[in-house]
């Protein structure tokens, strides 16, 4: 346990940080799952309107640094490549 004031505030901080990262990440996992779904299922129109409200999720998380801007940056990447594929079948 914390010894000092400040130490203990800095457990709280960490704390109460890694509740809202976590709720961040989690928001952000459930966007892009829902990406995934719509590509499997083949349903472009679904997977691009999916696709259109995952993107600046994964860009605030970003901003708010849960996820490393070029990790967001490769993920949207790919999804928009599948999402652009659903189109040639």
């Amino acid at each position: 346990m914390a010894n000092t004031t400040s130490a203990q505030k800095a457990v709280r901080q960490i704390a109460r940080r890694t509740a809202v990262n976590k709720s961040r990440r989690t928001k952000v996992r459930s966007t892009l799952r829902v990406v995934e779904e719509a590509i499997d299922s083949g349903d472009q129109t679904a997977a691009k309107a999916a696709l259109a409200i995952a993107e600046p999720t994964m860009m605030k998380a970003v901003s708010k640094g849960v996820y490393h801007k070029n990790t967001a940056a490769r993920k949207i990447s790919r999804l928009s490549g599948r999402v652009k594929a659903l189109a040639k079948k």
